[in-house]
């Protein structure tokens, strides 16, 4: 199992870095390893090699024997070794025959007539093919020596400092044994056609070419050279289309020789006489094997605009993935394994353990993977895929993944620090109704106290009422401020646990109200046998407590608040209206924050329509506050109708000792004064105009 690096496919890391070389120096290393590391691929180099001995060839005749047989060895063998150096080995083979063709053809006069026989030929043959063989030796050495000269220099600038290992120049295609997943490198050669196409081209070959060869025959009377030059042309594109460069290069030097042998004179020889035709043959050659590297590289690139146009919609339905919601690794991961199959897993490297973050499609241990390292604590590993997962996309998919990992940790990271500081704005009002709130009414309690124990004072019984009014006052004023605060305290930890049953409202809002200062003030529109609700009624108790203290508090003298209860479908809506100042529509849900006051007109801390809105809520019921018509302010509180008839509730209660509703608090004793708090329960809740 090899590693494949990120960096070997340019893809950037999640934080935006891309893993290359930082400076000109490193880059103009990386480019000159690149380059001097992979031999030029055939369809390059035969083309040029071809000219290049047809440049010799045409120089040779020009000159009319001022250029020597050694000079014209000379020059093919340079040509030779120089092209057999740069190109694949494979290519020597046969830029060896096509110099050795130059030779013995434009050596002396009459030019470009064959003489394969002769201790001449043999000569040329051997000087000709052993430089190119030697020219294919000593470029194999030259680019291994020069990829260990260079491969400490190329792991400073590519990373390979973190363990790579001689793989790096080969590309990122070796990623696993018997090729990694996305199957060979795209830059190969042989990438665009697969072996099942290079074998049907050489069966095309090998029927085509004999078959035309009795066809042209046939008439060879009625055409000439160039006829059958220009038909050997056509066959041997179309077997470029089927099997690409190499079948074609073959077919092109059998139909060379079949043009030989059938159609130039002498026939049924490999001599050429005239040396019109040998030129014509050395140009065929050249021009197959040229339109063949055309023609192959055409394909190869259509494959891989195909594939890169694959792989371009895969990334980008990953991206609508992860765009859409889906931003977690193990979405990246199933969606890697949904469209292209196999496992993958993404491991972690934590306290010198590899451990798994993120998995798709896996049970148990990955037994042989692909490694694609992503960070040197980060790794994607990755099995099973199909060929359409190339290590490019494959590296694009372990960016992503890791990216995800950390935007979710960020996420993570981003709401514990929202929770602490909820907490901590939290705790910063708590301080501050302590220093404030409590010490008011505490003061006033103490100066009330005090007064009534000093004994050179004689208080009239009028002063001392008074004074005990001022204790009581403020002494219901502290009950309901703790009690707002335990409220809040309940319902931001999770332990209030409603018990909903059938509660009339006619009931519980009396009750509700009854503590309150100032409470014959207020209106209650609720009609006789109106259907009950389906609530926990010490809750809803509370709830509309501190609904009516702040319509109290902000409705003017000569205009009383109201509470409407009103039937719709399903549910109840209790409208409790004032008609003081209003507010604003941008701060009609604020009001309901925790220790939100919109304004400093009145005491308190802003509990009260908090604690109201998490009762009504935790009772499955809805609250909202809207304008009141001609002025004011209304909240709303949405609750489900109980289904039955009240007529039973009726009877169980005129059954029972008269007595006023128990305001259950649900995890509190029953027995808890609930109906006794003042305004102060909720005086707070909201300021002029909340």
């Amino acid at each position: 199992m090899r590693a494949v690096k990120l960096y070997q496919r340019g893809v950037k890391d999640p934080l935006g870095r891309l893993v290359m070389s930082v400076t000109g120096a490193e880059i103009g290393i990386e480019m000159s390893y690149r380059l001097g590391s992979r031999a030029a691929p055939a369809p390059y180099a035969l083309p040029a090699g071809f000219a290049m001995f047809l440049a010799v060839g045409t120089v040779a005749a020009a000159l009319h024997g001022r250029l020597p047989a050694g000079g014209v060895l000379i020059a093919c063998a340079l040509v030779a070794f120089v092209v057999s150096f740069a190109a694949e080995p494979v290519a020597s083979v046969l830029l060896a025959g096509i110099g050795w063709l130059t030779v013995i053809g434009f050596s002396r006069p009459p030019y470009a007539q064959l003489r394969h026989a002769g201790p001449a030929a043999v000569h040329a043959a051997v000087v000709v093919g052993v430089t190119a063989l030697a020219g294919a030796g000593f470029g194999l050495v030259f680019r291994w020596y020069w990829r260990r000269l260079t491969l400490v220099s190329v792991g400073r600038t590519t990373g390979m400092r973190r363990g790579a290992s001689s793989g790096v120049a080969d590309g990122a295609a070796d990623a696993a044994p018997g090729g990694a997943p996305g199957g060979a490198p795209s830059g190969a050669p042989g990438a665009a056609i697969g072996l099942r196409r290079r074998l049907a081209g050489v069966l095309l070959a090998a029927v085509l070419l004999p078959l035309l060869t009795v066809v042209l025959a046939t008439a060879r009377s009625h055409l000439n050279l160039a006829d059958f030059v220009l038909v050997y042309l056509v066959a041997v594109v179309a077997i470029t289309v089927i099997g690409g460069f190499w079948p074609a290069v073959l077919a092109a030097v059998a139909a060379s020789l079949l043009l030989n042998w059938y159609f130039t004179a002498p026939i049924h020889t490999f001599t050429i006489a005239q040396p019109r035709e040998l030129l014509a043959l050395l140009l065929f050659v050249t021009v197959a094997v040229a339109v063949s590297s055309v023609v192959h590289l055409a394909a190869r690139r259509a494959l891989q605009a195909a594939r890169a146009r694959e792989e371009a919609a895969s990334l980008l339905e990953l991206a609508q993935t992860v765009l859409g919601g889906a931003d977690s690794p193990a979405a990246v991961l199933e969606h890697l394994t949904r469209t292209h199959g196999g496992q993958a897993e993404l491991q972690e490297r934590v306290a010198g353990r590899w451990v798994r973050a993120a998995s798709s499609g896996v049970d148990g241990a990955l037994a042989a993977a692909a490694r694609i390292d992503i960070r040197s604590d980060l790794t994607l590993m990755v099995t099973g895929q199909d060929p359409s997962a190339t290590p490019a996309l494959l590296a694009g998919y372990a960016a992503q993944a890791a990216a995800a990992l950390d935007r979710e940790r960020l996420r993570t990271q981003a709401a514990q620090a929202e929770a602490l500081a909820e907490g901590n704005r939290m705790r910063t009002a708590l301080l501050a109704a302590v220093s404030h709130d409590l010490r008011t009414p505490l003061a006033s309690i103490k100066a009330s106290v005090s007064s009534l124990r000093q004994t050179d004072v004689e208080w009239s019984e009028a002063d001392e009422a008074d004074l005990l009014a001022t204790i009581e006052q403020n002494a219901d004023r502290l009950d309901a401020l703790i009690g707002n605060l335990l409220d809040m305290s309940r319902l931001h930890t999770g332990s209030l646990q409603p018990f909903l049953r059938p509660t009339a409202i006619d009931e519980v809002a009396p009750v509700a109200a009854g503590g309150l200062d100032d409470s014959l003030r207020l209106e209650m529109a609720v009609p006789d046998g109106f259907p009950l609700v389906l609530a926990d009624p010490g809750l809803l108790e509370r709830v509309l407590a501190n609904l009516f203290s702040n319509a109290l508090r902000y409705s003017p003298p000569g205009r009383p608040p109201e509470l409407h209860a009103v039937l719709d479908g399903g549910t109840v809506r209790l409208e409790v209206a004032d008609h003081g100042p209003g507010v604003p529509d941008e701060l009609k849900e604020r009001i309901f924050e925790p220790f939100e006051r919109v304004g400093d007109r009145h005491p308190g801390v802003g509990l009260g329509l908090a604690v109201a809105r998490g009762f009504a809520e935790a009772m499955g019921g809805r609250i909202g506050a809207f304008d009141t018509p001609g002025g004011g302010l209304t909240v709303r509180v949405t609750l489900p109708a109980a289904i039955g008839d009240r007529s039973a509730l009726d009877a169980s209660r005129s059954s029972e000792p008269s007595r006023s509703p128990e305001p259950s608090r649900s995890s509190e004793p029953s027995g808890s004064p609930e109906s006794s708090r003042s305004p102060g329960s909720s005086r707070s809740s909201r300021s002029p105009g909340s």
